[in-house]
């Protein structure tokens, strides 16, 4: 029996690792959930899998949690401290770490020095922290199992061969539902519009992301954590129809590449049942009606959210903190309709020119960088 941690249990990799403990409930035990405010989403949570320790961020809604569970033996918990608390409890043997944003830095760290697996679906913690959490997993004797279907095809594909052998990282990206528009066509596209995604059911954000190739730029940070390759050796095609989700090139020339159905409970299980493939019913990819796969150079030029975190991964020290957090703040502005599309990329440029650089910060100066780069956006 495997025992989880899931942080971030009611958004949509949380949910759907549920549904992958609800197909191996002889082998999956969640011991602990925790979510930002939804307390009723992780009451039914925490009734329907006899959860034993649950957390809210917010602590108003930790307290109506508190009340709704009062006649459960479920503990509650609130704040950073509850979810640095759940992260490295000893009942516990992976964490799944699924919060979106920096939020998920420090409860990572802790299920880290705790020596818990973790499986890796919040990009920020990478992008952001990476220098810090890699070096920290690797003494610690930690696996970190990827999760973005991407990363995860990576990962799989990487089973064909060594890291000294990877030549490069091939990472596909669906283009989003604004691929082949050019600038002129996307300065009035709205938020609405852009969380049309044509293939991904993802959150709000991260499609976002998507259509401003800024989550590809995220990806490409990432990799180059996780893999430990260099960010000129991680190349992006352009793969709309979401069946290769990523692949590896070998030092022989041979590319390996993970194939499905745009499906993430395929990675979220993968990861869970490491280095063991476990069934799972669902859709399987038929390349009689796929027909055919194509691949195309990303428009840089159009979606600069890519070269801008190219830049950004170069530069390296808290550079893509900057750019993180600052597409954050724009990504809230463009959803609540206060800029426009490409206003988006222009305040990810302004603050990677303005915000304080430092070379090499500790998890203190990650969250100051943060913090002076929202204030920065804020006040455009």
């Amino acid at each position: 029996m495997k025992r989880l941690v899931i942080l971030g249990s009611t958004g949509s990799i949380g949910t759907q690792t549920l549904d992958i403990v609800r197909g191996n409930k002889d082998r999956l035990k969640v011991t602990a959930v925790a979510a930002g405010h939804n307390a009723a989403m992780v009451e039914e949570q925490v009734r329907e899998f006899n959860v034993g320790t649950a957390v809210l961020y917010d602590e108003k809604a930790a307290e109506d949690l508190k009340e709704r569970l009062k006649d459960t033996g479920c503990r509650v918990l609130s704040g950073m401290e509850g979810l640095i608390e759940a992260a490295s409890m000893e009942d516990a043997d992976i964490v799944v770490g699924a919060m979106v944003g920096m939020i998920g830095i420090r409860p990572t760290i802790a299920a880290v020095e705790a020596g818990h697996d973790i499986a890796i679906a919040n990009k920020e913690t990478l992008v952001c922290a990476g220098h810090i959490i890699m070096p920290l997993a690797k003494k610690k004797g930690v696996r970190m199992l990827p999760v973005d279907s991407e990363h995860s095809a990576i990962f799989q594909s990487l089973r064909a061969g060594t890291h000294e052998e990877i030549e490069k990282i091939l990472l596909t990206a669906s283009g989003g539902p604004f691929r082949g528009r050019k600038a002129a066509e996307l300065k009035d596209m709205t938020a609405k519009e852009a969380l049309k995604h044509p293939n991904w059911d993802m959150g709000p954000k991260v499609t976002i992301d998507s259509s401003t190739l800024v989550n590809k730029g995220l990806e490409i940070m990432e990799a180059h954590w996780l893999f430990d390759t260099p960010v000129d050796n991680i190349e992006v095609y352009v793969h709309p129809q979401s069946i290769v989700h990523s692949a590896v090139q070998f030092a022989d020339g041979a590319v390996v590449a993970q194939l499905g159905v745009p499906d993430m409970h395929i990675p979220i299980q993968y990861a869970l049942f490491y280095p063991e493939r476990v069934p799972l019913g669902g859709k399987r990819l038929d390349l009689f009606e796929a027909a055919s796969l194509t691949f195309e150079k990303p428009d840089t030029d159009t979606f600069r959210g890519l070269p801008l975190a190219v830049k950004a991964a170069k530069a390296g020290g808290n550079m893509p903190v900057i750019f993180n957090a600052a597409n954050e703040a724009a990504v809230r502005k463009f959803l609540k309709d206060e800029i426009s599309f490409l206003q988006i990329y222009e305040l990810i440029e302004e603050a990677m020119d303005n915000v304080t650089f430092t070379k090499d910060p500790g998890v203190e100066g990650i969250f100051d960088t943060e913090k002076e780069t929202l204030e920065y956006i804020d006040a455009r």
